[in-house]
Protein backbone atom coordinates (compact mmCIF):
# COMPACT_ATOMS: atom_id res chain seq x y z
CA UNK A 1 0.00 0.00 0.00
CA UNK A 2 2.90 2.34 0.73
CA UNK A 3 4.16 1.88 -2.83
CA UNK A 4 0.75 2.88 -4.18
CA UNK A 5 0.67 6.01 -2.03
CA UNK A 6 4.20 6.92 -3.14
CA UNK A 7 3.26 6.39 -6.80
CA UNK A 8 0.23 8.66 -6.47
CA UNK A 9 1.70 11.45 -4.35
CA UNK A 10 5.29 11.73 -5.65
CA UNK A 11 4.39 13.28 -9.04
CA UNK A 12 2.21 15.89 -7.31
CA UNK A 13 4.87 17.39 -5.06
CA UNK A 14 8.06 19.44 -5.48
CA UNK A 15 10.04 17.74 -2.70
CA UNK A 16 9.43 13.97 -3.02
CA UNK A 17 12.73 13.22 -1.29
CA UNK A 18 11.34 14.75 1.92
CA UNK A 19 8.17 12.65 1.92
CA UNK A 20 7.95 9.84 4.44
CA UNK A 21 5.12 7.46 5.19
CA UNK A 22 4.47 6.09 8.66
CA UNK A 23 2.19 3.08 9.02
CA UNK A 24 0.33 2.41 12.24
CA UNK A 25 -1.59 -0.84 12.56
CA UNK A 26 -4.55 -1.12 14.89
CA UNK A 27 -7.00 -3.97 15.40
CA UNK A 28 -9.44 -3.10 12.61
CA UNK A 29 -7.59 -0.41 10.67
CA UNK A 30 -4.28 0.63 9.16
CA UNK A 31 -3.37 4.31 9.28
CA UNK A 32 -0.85 5.76 6.85
CA UNK A 33 0.51 9.20 7.79
CA UNK A 34 2.19 11.20 5.06
CA UNK A 35 4.83 13.61 6.27
CA UNK A 36 5.50 16.23 3.62
CA UNK A 37 7.49 19.41 3.09
CA UNK A 38 5.37 22.39 4.14
CA UNK A 39 5.29 23.69 0.54
CA UNK A 40 3.73 20.43 -0.68
CA UNK A 41 0.87 20.03 1.77
CA UNK A 42 -1.50 22.29 -0.15
CA UNK A 43 -0.82 20.43 -3.38
CA UNK A 44 -1.67 17.09 -1.83
CA UNK A 45 -4.80 18.38 -0.09
CA UNK A 46 -6.04 20.35 -3.11
CA UNK A 47 -8.89 22.82 -3.31
CA UNK A 48 -11.58 21.88 -0.81
CA UNK A 49 -9.67 18.65 -0.12
CA UNK A 50 -10.47 17.13 -3.50
CA UNK A 51 -7.01 15.70 -4.17
CA UNK A 52 -6.76 14.22 -0.67
CA UNK A 53 -10.22 12.69 -1.06
CA UNK A 54 -9.24 11.18 -4.42
CA UNK A 55 -6.08 9.67 -2.89
CA UNK A 56 -8.11 8.19 -0.05
CA UNK A 57 -10.67 6.78 -2.51
CA UNK A 58 -7.99 5.07 -4.60
CA UNK A 59 -6.26 3.61 -1.55
CA UNK A 60 -9.57 2.38 -0.13
CA UNK A 61 -10.50 0.76 -3.46
CA UNK A 62 -7.10 -0.94 -3.69
CA UNK A 63 -7.68 -2.36 -0.21
CA UNK A 64 -11.23 -3.60 -0.91
CA UNK A 65 -10.34 -7.28 -0.53
CA UNK A 66 -8.85 -6.89 2.96
CA UNK A 67 -10.72 -6.98 6.24
CA UNK A 68 -9.03 -3.88 7.70
CA UNK A 69 -10.02 -0.33 6.86
CA UNK A 70 -7.32 2.00 5.55
CA UNK A 71 -6.95 5.65 6.49
CA UNK A 72 -4.59 8.20 4.97
CA UNK A 73 -3.60 11.25 7.01
CA UNK A 74 -1.55 14.19 5.80
CA UNK A 75 0.92 15.78 8.21
CA UNK A 76 3.67 18.39 8.06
Amino acid sequence: MEELILAIVSPLIDHPEEMTIEKREEEHKDIYRLFLHSDDIGKVIGKQGRVAKAIRTIVTAANADHSKKVYVEIAE
